[in-house]
């Protein structure tokens, strides 16, 4: 068996190559990390292009809007360059600065009032519904012809009386009442419709009505006519006492 002796100078020669290779390997990442720094930077101005491109483009759009809307304020501000001054201006914005809080209260209770009406809207619309409802009803039961004629009748009545006949009628209001009272009564109510129907059913028959004095007489023997000429005579009599 042969034994390999390694000369000093051959140790050292691999140990130059071996530094050599180190330093060509930092030197390709460096290179690379370069590379990478080159195509950042290149993106970067790229980018800077574009966004000063679109800014270029922005301010060509904007730069007449901007100066037809400064004309037309230098044009406004002229026509009321006579009733405001800037120191009225800047007390209105010292003002609005100092009431910021009455500002913020006030625009909660308007929030307040828009969440109040969002809620009764629906209830609002049913309340609607059910009045249009309600009116159409109320339109075909006749109601609104009714007060439409009502109307009619008082206007009548407003024409027809001067201010001295409602005065009177004002002073003889409870007697007219009181006598309407006594009118509307069960008794009252049935002889009315009983002196109605005996009207109509002797205008029904005027030949047969016997207009001799024997006839008359005749009549008398029947005891409703005597009892009927009873409560006349009664209630004559009762009118004469209430005169005298």
């Amino acid at each position: 068996m042969s034994v390999v002796i390694e000369r000093p100078e051959d140790v050292a020669a691999g140990e130059r190559l071996d530094e050599i290779s180190r330093k060509l390997d930092l030197l390709t990442q460096n290179v690379a990390a370069l590379g990478e720094q080159v195509q950042f930077l290149t993106e970067k101005a790229y980018d800077d292009r574009r966004r000063q491109r679109e800014f270029d483009e922005f301010k060509e759009d904007v730069t007449p809007v901007v100066s037809d809307m400064y004309a037309m304020t230098v044009e406004q501000l002229e026509e009321i360059q006579a009733y405001v001054q800037l120191e009225d201006v800047l007390a209105l914005a010292k003002r609005v600065a100092r009431n910021t809080r009455t500002f913020n209260e006030m625009l909660g209770q308007v929030e307040s009032m828009y969440d109040l009406w969002k809620d009764l809207t629906p209830l609002s619309k049913e309340m609607v519904d059910g009045l249009t409802m309600q009116l159409s009803v109320m339109e075909q039961k006749g109601y609104f012809g009714f007060a439409k004629q009502g109307a009619y009748v008082m206007d009548q009545i407003v024409t027809s009386f001067n201010e001295d006949d409602v005065r009177q009628l004002g002073d003889n209001v409870v007697l007219i009442l009181n006598t309407v009272k006594a009118l509307t009564q069960p008794e009252m109510m049935n002889l009315i419709n009983n002196l109605t129907q005996g009207f109509q059913e002797v205008e029904g028959q005027p030949d047969e009505l016997p207009t001799s004095m024997f006839g008359l007489l005749r009549e008398m023997r029947d005891p409703e006519v005597r009892r009927g000429l009873a409560i006349t005579m009664a209630m004559l009599k009762k009118i004469s006492q209430q005169y005298n």
